[in-house]
């Protein structure tokens, strides 16, 4: 079974009030495991930056300027996605987006049934507790090593987020064996329960990725949002 994990990045909320997608990534999953591919795009959204949105991702308009724009990248995603479900975190914000540039374009919608809402699956299996990606991550003992939001490094911290949400990387498993305990004091409830891991994941950025992002924060000038956060 194929998975797609995304997540997009945008110049603000309302994806019909001349807002727009400024970055899509995205992981390939095969049976619930990363098989190593993925997809990754700025977009230039011939609009300007608001400071709310840029102090978020870090995307100002003099790196977006050169970049594509959607029309010129949506046959590559379209192709990429192809009909696998979609693994998202608050999906109705993504999808609402990404058919709304779809749309401006003359281009298919994509079915909200083609995509899987990791924020309504954790508030089912955690009520009343944070579920947003950070809390998850801390939830889980993962570690997210980032300061500014990116769609392709949040792409991959969610396809870990959503494996323990499933249940790890065996997820049909279920745990049996907790419900089978003895103890009176245990809520099975479901039959699973999160525990944290004994130790945290190692990183998933590499040293190329971390120079390349080195050199982008340069290019943002004294005043970045990154440099005020390791201060």
């Amino acid at each position: 079974m194929r998975e797609i994990v995304l997540d997009t990045e945008t110049t603000g909320f309302d994806a019909h009030d001349g807002d727009r997608i400024v970055e899509i990534g995205a992981v390939e999953l095969w049976n619930h495991m990363p098989t190593g591919k993925h997809y990754h795009v700025y977009i230039n959204p011939e609009r300007s930056m608001p400071q709310g949105a840029f102090e978020v991702h870090g995307l100002g308009d003099e790196f977006l300027k050169d970049k594509p724009l959607f029309a010129d990248i949506a046959q590559g995603f379209v192709d990429f996605v192809g009909d696998s479900l979609m693994v998202i975190h608050n999906a109705k914000f993504d999808m609402k987006f990404l058919n709304a540039e779809l749309a401006r374009v003359n281009r298919p919608t994509l079915p909200m049934s083609q995509s899987l809402d990791t924020l309504a699956i954790a508030r089912q299996k955690f009520p009343g507790s944070p579920a947003t990606l950070d809390a998850l991550c801390r939830r889980f003992g993962i570690t997210t090593e980032r300061a500014l939001h990116g769609a392709l490094l949040d792409s991959q911290i969610l396809a870990d987020v959503y494996l323990e949400l499933i249940g790890g990387r065996q997820p049909d498993l279920v745990l049996a064996s907790d419900n089978a305990s003895t103890d009176d004091n245990t809520d099975t409830g479901d039959g699973w329960r999160p525990s944290k891991r004994p130790t945290p994941l190692g990183s998933r950025i590499s040293e190329e990725e971390r120079a390349a992002h080195a050199e982008f924060i340069g290019k943002m000038g004294d005043d970045a949002i990154w440099n005020k956060l390791k201060s």
